[in-house]
């Protein structure tokens, strides 16, 4: 009977410890199904910059089985005092974390974080987390430099391919790019592009123009035709409209594109695109939230991660043998047998670099305060996730700068 009745003691202690376990999973279960994530972009779907965003906000939701309840996104939004009423409102709907995802968004979302500190705020190409040290603030990037290289290298065989088929000489490679901003965000892409496609065609040269916006149909496609005008081979971007590519496609000129395939729309002229895949970020950032993890004040991927990716290459447009040389540097990316900004490749003003100090903490004077060139290499994205590089090398051609 005692050994009767201690089997049965033991069964009703199982079954309370089955109940309690069953309880806290669904509880958990339930945390879960209550947590909300909020995002504020630029513009929308119209914006190749946004669009990217958007898929990849819609990417991570599948990943993290999210429902349409728990994911609330705020388009156009511009960079002002509107992100700021939007971070709030989404508070007040319930996001336990926010993302927004243009540079001039930053003091607006320092400015919710501040207010609301339970709420985790996460701003892509940011520059001011990694000082400003609030708990609930963080800045993410990638190492996009490292695409916009492999991008560079696709147009430099593009141009040699030109160049043998008795199109122009090689003293006549010339390169064109519409950047929006000559923040060192848009000057470390510009860069990394050219570097990329004179380590396969030594002559060639870059001119450069500017928008003062990130988005601006009308003058990205009048900054391309200006550029073809003054006799550019191929022209490519870091500004976010169709403008440019469809004035490529109208002219013939080829085009290397920025944050994803124009091919579609531009069949005759599209090569390649680099972009930033921020789907990594977004699920590592949500599930750190989700379990009350900390998020790294500046988190930044590349090639390895994942975060950093091609399009499909066009091969009607793109040179023979563009895939297998790509593939090849790639590796070397990866593995640190190649670096973008390798000073043995760039001068400025005639000189090769051996120490540079860069304005990383962002002060108001924009003082320079951190040495980054170590072991030959100018060490891009390594001290603060947003890009520092500001250097304006010899080859490239700036036709303005008043952005």
């Amino acid at each position: 009977m005692k050994k009767l009745i201690a089997l049965l003691l033991c069964l009703v202690m199982v079954c309370a410890m089955a109940a309690c376990a069953d309880g806290e999973a669904k509880k958990g279960e339930e945390a879960k199904s209550d947590f909300k994530v909020g995002f504020i972009f630029l513009h929308d779907e119209n914006s190749t910059y946004d669009l990217n965003f958007i898929n990849a906000a819609n990417a991570a939701k599948a990943e993290l089985g999210l429902t349409d309840d728990q994911v609330i996104i705020r388009k156009n939004v511009p960079e002002g005092q509107e992100c700021y009423n939007a971070a709030a409102e989404l508070v007040d709907e319930g996001c336990d974390i926010i993302f927004a995802d243009s540079f001039g968004h930053e003091d607006f979302m320092i400015q919710a974080a501040k207010e609301f500190p339970n709420v985790q705020f996460c701003h892509a190409t940011g520059t001011k987390a990694h000082t400003e040290k609030i708990a609930n603030y963080h800045n993410a990037f990638a190492h996009i430099y490292q695409g916009r290289y492999l991008a560079g290298v696709a147009a430099g065989l593009k141009m040699n391919e030109m160049i043998a088929a008795g199109k122009f000489t090689a003293e006549e490679a010339k390169i064109g790019y519409i950047g929006a901003f000559t923040y060192a965000e848009v000057v470390s892409g510009y860069t990394s592009f050219f570097l990329g496609a004179r380590s396969v065609c030594p002559t060639v040269t870059m001119d450069v123009t500017f928008t003062g916006s990130w988005y601006d149909e009308t003058a990205e496609k009048e900054g391309a035709q200006a550029l073809i005008g003054r006799d550019c081979k191929l022209i490519s971007q870091h500004a976010d409209s169709m403008g440019a590519p469809t004035a490529c496609e109208t002219a013939g000129i080829p085009n290397v594109s920025y944050n994803g395939s124009t091919e579609a729309a531009c069949p005759n002229t599209y090569i390649v695109s680099s972009r930033i895949d921020w789907t990594p970020y977004f699920v590592f950032a949500i599930k750190a939230a989700m379990n009350g993890e900390e998020i790294p004040y500046d988190w930044c991927g590349g090639l390895k991660e994942g975060s950093v990716v091609l399009t499909d290459i066009n091969t009607n447009v793109a040179a023979e043998g563009t895939a297998e040389k790509l593939e090849e540097v790639k590796k070397g990316l990866e593995d640190g047998t190649i670096h973008v900004y390798d000073v043995t490749t760039f001068t400025v003003d005639g000189k090769q670099l051996d120490s540079y100090l860069a304005d990383v903490d962002t002060d108001p004077a924009y003082e320079k305060d951190t040495e980054v060139i170590h072991d030959g290499y100018f060490d891009e994205s390594n001290y603060r996730s947003a890009p520092y590089f500001d250097l304006r090398i010899d080859g490239i051609n700036l036709l303005d700068e008043k952005y």
